[in-house]
């Protein structure tokens, strides 16, 4: 039992970035004794190796590869668990029978070892917009090919908020919107496939819409002055989940309004909706009608524009051994994917790097653990 615990107390201990300028550089100032490898390996012998093996490498999916990975960054993942900075009450407890000793030698030895060999080459997956693309053609037949309906009544999805799209479509399931015969192929869609198609959808450029025949745009301006502060300015959101207004179709968003009003579950939008008019409605909708929407996001490069940002810490150009930054290429996919989700669900403490770069869906977390997972390890 000693053994499995400590191991997944140095599998967890394996994952995401302190700041770079400001914790690395205090680490590389801090007047440490070294690690001592020879030691660290009698405690990997001992307690480590059922789950990293001797040579470092993760004995089965989820368990991260320790091999080379700087000892700085090992010396202050184990310390954050001793601290309570990073939480499982058990890597706790066990990391505050570890003094420091125990700590530096453990890690200067994995530290020491030599990048694991790359495994069998395994085929790339789909692109989450490419995926999307794929799932998306039963769309078409009535939110069009690019998500531009041109049936009234009937939502446009091009340049839609990713996250208001899943959220909305489990409102479909959950009967809690009216449901049409198409949603019937929801339910067999994964969570992963339906946040690509959402950012298929997010992707497309939404078409410049006439003025409806209905409404008072001059009107429904001052009116929307309220939903500004969530839907944005002219009815663009700025936040994920929270749906673009701008150039949507004009009887949906006549009825979405009214249905805030009875059935959708929304107490802050019923609560401004019960005061206005059905004539308010009309002229709030054709205000945003006829507003320019933007694509809320570029799924075409956004796996390609991530990983570049995380190479400004992570890249081979820029590691450092006194720097607490891990080496993410040949890591195993299953533990990348567990750390980056812990990060964005804020289940660790992490950078404002973080925080900028991993507001994204579990597609988006795959993919780009799938990149690196498939690079040489350094």
């Amino acid at each position: 039992m000693k053994t499995l615990l400590l191991g997944l107390l140095l599998s967890l201990a394996l994952a995401g970035c302190s700041e770079k300028t400001d914790q690395g550089a205090r680490s590389a100032q801090t007047k440490e004794p070294a690690g001592d490898p020879v030691a660290g390996k009698v405690i990997a012998e001992r307690d480590c190796k059922a789950c990293h093996g001797l040579d470092g490498r993760g004995t089965a999916p989820a368990i991260p590869n320790l091999a080379a990975q700087p000892e700085r960054y090992l010396v202050e993942s184990l310390n954050a668990y001793k601290e309570g900075k990073r939480t499982h009450a058990v890597l706790r407890d066990l990391t505050g029978h570890m003094n420091a000793a125990d700590v530096r030698n453990a890690a200067a030895y994995f530290a020491s070892l030599p990048p694991v060999a790359p495994g069998p080459a395994k085929a790339a997956p789909p692109a989450p917009y490419e995926r999307g693309k794929a799932l998306a053609q039963p769309c078409a037949k009535c939110h069009n090919e690019d998500g531009n309906s041109k049936t009234p009544g009937i939502p446009s999805l091009a340049g839609q908020q990713p996250s208001y799209f899943v959220v909305a479509v489990h409102e479909y399931l959950d009967a809690e919107r009216k449901r049409s015969p198409m949603h019937a192929m929801l339910p067999r869609l994964s969570r992963a496939e339906l946040e690509s198609v959402a950012l298929y959808f997010a992707s497309q450029t939404p078409a410049q819409r006439p003025a409806p025949p209905f409404g008072d745009l001059a009107a429904g301006e001052p009116l929307s002055a309220v939903c500004s502060g969530c839907h944005g300015s002219h009815g663009v959101s700025s936040d994920a989940a929270t749906p673009n207004l701008a150039g949507q179709d004009p009887l949906y968003l006549l009825q979405a309004i009214k249905a805030y009003r009875t059935t959708r579950k929304r107490e802050n939008m019923r609560a401004y909706v019960a005061s206005l008019s059905d004539r308010d409605i009309e002229n709030i909708a054709a205000f945003y009608t006829v507003q320019k929407s933007r694509p809320a996001e570029k799924g075409q490069t956004l796996v390609q524009d991530l990983t570049e940002k995380c190479n400004r810490c992570h890249g081979p150009d820029v590691q450092n051994p006194a720097m607490a930054i891990p080496k993410l290429s040949g890591q195993d996919k299953d533990y990348l994917v567990m750390a980056l989700r812990a990060y964005r669900d804020d289940k660790r403490e992490s950078s404002t790097m973080h925080r900028m770069s991993l507001p994204y869906s579990d597609s988006i977390i795959e993919s780009i653990a799938a990149l690196y997972s498939s690079q040489p390890a350094r």
